[in-house]
């Protein structure tokens, strides 16, 4: 059975272009890496737990905000490059990121040093414009941002230029 996991992609249109929140992961691994490295706000779920419960738990710990509610959209599951199966939904909200803070875990690094630190979970949240998230996400989510753009809410809006 492969792992599990459930996320919220939330979205706002600003002068006609569709923007994502995505989150940047935390930690010495991902420290340089930028482009493709990029997460919607996700975390692990059990078989059989409720994946939209899971989705707006696992954006609380990792964002330290609420999920704003709204109509979801079921942008429904991937199987990711390592195996692992991630189901999204996306939820239409403007949420103001400033008070941000993720939750945190303990890893020994360097590794084999025994000295463990504490590193935030997500280090940084930003808004994109779709165009510019493609080349931010994880390639294994990528599809998430087509399944958006196909949904009537956001048929008709702008992905946005490539760069900001």
């Amino acid at each position: 059975m492969p792992k599990l996991s459930a996320g919220l992609l939330l979205y706002r249109a600003r002068d006609g272009v569709v923007e994502v929140l995505i989150a940047h992961p935390g930690g010495p691994f991902w420290a340089r890496k930028d482009d493709g490295a990029w997460s919607i706000p996700k975390g692990e779920y059990t078989d059989g737990d409720d994946p939209w419960v899971a989705a707006q738990r696992e954006f609380a710990e990792e964002i330290g905000l609420p999920a704003p509610s709204g109509p979801r959209i079921d942008l429904g599951a991937l199987k990711q490059p390592g195996g692992k199966v991630v189901t999204a939904f996306a939820v239409q909200a403007d949420l103001d990121i400033t008070e941000a803070r993720s939750n945190t875990f303990e890893l020994e690094w360097p590794k084999g040093s025994g000295k463990m630190h504490e590193f935030p979970e997500v280090d940084r949240i930003e808004w994109f414009p779709v165009a510019q998230a493609r080349t931010k996400l994880l390639k294994g989510q990528r599809a998430f941002l087509d399944l958006l753009m196909a949904h009537p809410t956001a048929a008709g809006l702008s992905e946005g230029a490539g760069t900001m």
